[in-house]
């Protein structure tokens, strides 16, 4: 006789229903929820059965958007795989809208849910920087923070487009790009001044007052004033051509010849459209590209594409709205944005960006004239990119497809790890890992390791090639125990033969992740280039036909990794130069290190200077000074 169980429902932490014994999931659990939301904004987040965040969003109105979800039927195929998968949901209320635009594009950047659109390069751009704090300011690049005060001409799309337009600059108005401690420091004009790249301002060849009037006149050209400054230098060339002033005559000409050079390869310049951002969108077969082009003061500053990370079916509207919320979280938008497609949610991306800029800023889908002409431009390169990236892709995939079949792997592997040591017998000693997939390198991904330990022998390859990898797997067996993120890799590659195969194996078997594949690359006969040998646990060497693309494929992977490696090793290196005995006192930074040295002339010199002389030294207080003597002379 089978008794009849009571109801055992009980609710979890947001108030969805939870029955003894059994999970729901999909609309059902969705639904559970709604009843006990408020009507304000917010954002909520989609959980899996593991936890992991499926989908983090926003609304205007939290309690109808999250409704909308309960229902079994009306959605795309996306939705309704996202709503399927949904065991739970976690919400938090905000005050406004654009408060919880802004949380959700921060929660999306750190927990990379897959059902949302995400910028996968935001790194910042270059801008021209003329500072306000030098009697002779010098006009340089500048990327990152807008700590120092001065006029910040850009965004430039690359360091490349910024060096070509301070090289044209410096032949225009012969400013200086020289760092102010050796402007300080010249008795006399340095070689640029000999090929007229520079007034000499450090030895006095240059006023301040003209020093300043060309510093003007750059300005109005990196504003977009360009006709003035032109008709000004043709004027003064006519005066000095019917003075007979041939050689200064000679010099503005050629500072004209340079001005009209950089306008010319700005490409197109606009006249209706002084600053804007043209953003234009294509997407084909699942994927996308998003094309930008910067124009400032009337001028073309260069393009970007990017490539986000998006589920099939997301709608063009969703994907520039998730873009544009994540592009502009740390950089500063311009007042006018000119899209390929309208936006959802136009109103409340406007009021972000007004807000983060300080004045208006406004959103264009453009139909006709200059604008829409400008947008064509960008969707018809962002069109050519994204055709350009696929069949990379395409050809990714077969190499892949390759190495898998020269090495009998069960599959093309998706993230393939290559390491490789580098150090000068034994001495600076860094490990370094570099990353590739389908997508080719992923250089977010790059790690470096600095060799610590203290018991191996210098120049001990297998050694530090083990402390790499113990300290590799360590952190991913603590990070993702269970294997369900993406940063596992499927092959190892080790710049190696048959010794380092076997001390990689042992470590492996040691972490208890057998079922990794190890190759290992080595030179061969010659250590030529085509002659690699390659070495597997427990199997004989194997070589590949010397025209074979997996080989060259295997060889850029393996000379990526050796390049990142030197690259780490020297500089680590060029800082160890500069090193001092002064890096290991507590309290002592570059400021205080300057000071001490200034004052002693040599960190030896400070480890001998008495309490009484290090408490003399001007911005060293009384604790610093003690801290110092304990730290030379084993009293503390």
């Amino acid at each position: 006789m089978t008794s009849t169980p009571e109801n055992t429902d009980t609710f979890d932490e947001e108030g969805a229903p939870q029955t003894a014994g059994i999970q729901p999931r999909g609309h059902q659990v969705i639904a559970g929820y709604v009843k006990r939301l408020g009507p304000g904004p917010g954002v909520y987040r989609m959980l899996d059965a593991q936890g992991a965040v499926l989908y983090v969003g926003k609304a205007r109105k939290l309690k109808k958007r999250v409704a909308s979800y309960a229902k079994p039927t009306g959605h795309s195929a996306r939705i309704g795989r996202m709503i399927a998968n949904t065991s739970s949901m976690m919400f938090l209320s905000t005050e406004t809208e654009t408060e919880a635009l802004l949380l959700e594009q921060n929660l999306i950047k750190q927990l990379k849910p897959r059902y949302n659109v995400l910028l996968r390069d935001d790194k910042s751009f270059p801008n021209i920087l003329i500072p306000r704090d030098h009697e002779f300011p010098a006009i340089q690049k500048h990327r990152g923070m807008k700590r120092t005060k001065g006029d910040y001409f850009g965004p430039f799309a690359s360091a490349g487009a910024v060096n070509r337009t301070l090289n044209q600059l410096q032949k225009a108005f012969l400013l200086r790009n020289c760092s102010d401690s050796m402007f300080e420091s010249r008795t006399r004009p340095c070689l640029l001044h000999q090929i007229k790249r520079c007034s000499a301002p450090c030895v006095g060849r240059i006023s301040a007052q003209d020093y300043a009037q060309d510093l003007g006149d750059a300005r109005k050209f990196l504003e977009g004033r360009t006709t003035k400054v032109q008709a000004k230098l043709a004027e003064e060339m006519q005066i000095a051509s019917n003075a007979m002033e041939f050689e200064r005559a000679a010099a503005l000409r050629d500072r004209i010849r340079a001005l009209t050079q950089v306008q010319s390869t700005q490409g197109i310049n606009p006249q209706s459209v002084a600053e804007a951002d043209v953003i234009a969108l294509h997407q084909d077969q699942g994927q996308a590209c998003v094309e930008v082009f910067f124009f400032r003061a009337n001028q073309n500053w260069g393009n970007r594409a990017y490539f986000p990370r998006l589920s099939a079916g997301t709608e063009p509207g969703e994907v520039l709205e998730a873009f544009i919320a994540q592009f502009y979280g740390n950089k500063t938008p311009p007042r006018l944005l000119l899209l390929s497609h309208a936006v959802d949610n136009a109103d409340l991306l406007t009021e972000a960006l007004t807000a983060a800029l300080g004045r208006k800023v406004e959103i264009l889908v453009p139909q006709r004239g200059e604008k829409a002409t400008l947008v064509e431009h960008a969707a018809r390169n962002a069109r050519e990119a994204l055709a350009r990236k696929m069949a990379e892709s395409a050809s990714q995939a077969r190499l892949l497809e390759g190495l898998a079949t020269a090495f009998d792997l069960e599959a093309p592997p998706q993230r393939i790890e290559v390491y490789d040591n580098s150090h000068i017998q034994g001495t600076n000693a860094v490990g370094g890992m570099i990353v590739a997939g389908p997508d080719g390198f992923l250089k977010s991904s790059y790690r470096k390791f600095n060799i610590k330990s203290k018991d191996l022998t210098p120049g001990d390859d297998f050694g530090m090639m083990r402390e790499v990898l113990e300290r590799r797997f360590t952190r991913l067996l603590k990070e993702d125990p269970d294997r369900e993120t993406e940063n596992w890799p499927d092959l190892l590659l080790i710049d190696g033969g048959a010794g380092q195969i076997s001390a990689v194996a042992e470590v492996m078997a040691e972490m208890g992740v057998e079922d990794i594949d190890v190759i290992g690359v080595a030179k061969g006969v010659d250590r030529d280039a085509g002659k690699e040998e390659f070495y597997r646990p427990g199997q004989p060497v194997k070589a590949l036909p010397h025209r074979d693309p997996v080989l060259y494929f295997i060889q850029r992977l393996r000379d990526e990794a050796h390049r990142f490696a030197i690259g780490a090793h020297r500089a680590k290196r060029a800082k160890a130069v500069t090193a001092t005995p002064l890096d290991d006192v507590a309290g002592v930074g570059a400021a205080r290190k300057r000071a001490l040295l200034a004052h002693f002339g040599s960190a030896k010199a400070v480890g001998r200077a008495g309490l009484a002389d290090l408490k003399a030294v001007e911005g060293i207080s009384d604790t610093i000074a003690e801290t110092i003597y304990a730290h030379f002379n084993g009293d503390g």
